[in-house]
């Protein structure tokens, strides 16, 4: 008996924390269409990369490109961030957009050296020099290095942005679980005296937003006539908050095996 109880006190934490993380990652999603995050990040990146922070040079020509910014009219204003701003850049394109650029007229890869060679920013200057040395004269070699060069450089964009995703899904999270007082203390003891608790709510390996927060509302959590004692009931919060930066899909995981586990069990009556 107090192995099943284990077990359906385990499945109804799991099944609260991912209800919360897929709500948490929902609301996370809704901000960041609505602000542009992926979008302004992107464009943070790059100006960065071509150390263009004032977005005048090369960044800018970059992003009035038709291949990088298919849906803008490719003719912002110097130190002024275009409207419409891509979420995604192919490496491939950002290279080919960047030749494009620094030719200024189509020409030749001769053309192109001499065209490197005036650039003003003498660190960009030496990266394409040397890029265009180990090119051995071929353009597909050229274009294949920038195209590296960027990705690389994405790559730490895109960890700069998942870091600021994981403090803002923890401060959605720890919001959602103070509102809410969902409190993973006071949801553990409740779960443990009624185990049987867990068959009210649904326990399948994976839910939608609106069965997360259905699933909420089934569990005792929320706040009682009698108020908490505040500082316990934060440390409850911050737990569930942590628990939100697994993600959902870890949480959905454990929640089959949990469920798989019990199956070959029998589960606590009344």
């Amino acid at each position: 008996m107090l192995g099943s109880t284990v077990l359906e006190v385990a499945i109804g934490l799991v099944v609260c924390y991912a209800s919360i993380a897929l709500v948490t990652s929902s609301l996370y999603e809704a901000i960041a269409s609505l602000f542009k995050l992926r979008a302004r990040s992107l464009l943070s990146g790059v100006k960065a990369l071509l150390n263009d922070k004032a977005f005048t040079g090369l960044a800018k020509d970059i992003y009035n490109h038709a291949l990088v910014n298919p849906r803008h009219t490719g003719n912002t204003p110097s130190g002024e961030e275009p409207a419409v701003k891509p979420s995604y850049i192919a490496p491939k394109d950002f290279a080919l957009a960047l030749i494009d650029v620094l030719q200024r007229v189509p020409g030749g890869i001769d053309l192109l050296k001499a065209k490197i060679d005036t650039l003003e920013d003498p660190q960009l200057r030496q990266l394409f020099q040397g890029m265009y040395a180990r090119a051995d004269g071929k353009i597909e070699n050229l274009e294949t290095a920038l195209a590296d060069w960027f990705d690389a450089g994405m790559q730490r964009v895109s960890g700069a942005y998942k870091r600021m995703t994981q403090l803002w899904t923890f401060l959605i999270g720890l919001t959602v679980a103070g509102l809410f007082n969902v409190d993973t203390f006071r949801l553990f003891r409740v779960l443990w005296d009624h185990p049987a608790f867990i068959a009210r709510i649904a326990v399948s390996g994976g839910f939608d937003a609106a069965q997360a927060v259905a699933n909420l509302n089934a569990l005792p959590v929320g706040w009682d006539p009698a108020p908490p004692s505040i500082p316990l009931a934060f440390g409850g919060w911050l737990v569930t908050a942590i628990s939100v930066l697994f993600g959902a899909p870890f949480w959905f995981d454990l929640l089959a095996r949990l469920v798989n586990l019990r199956g070959t069990g029998q589960k606590p009556s009344g």
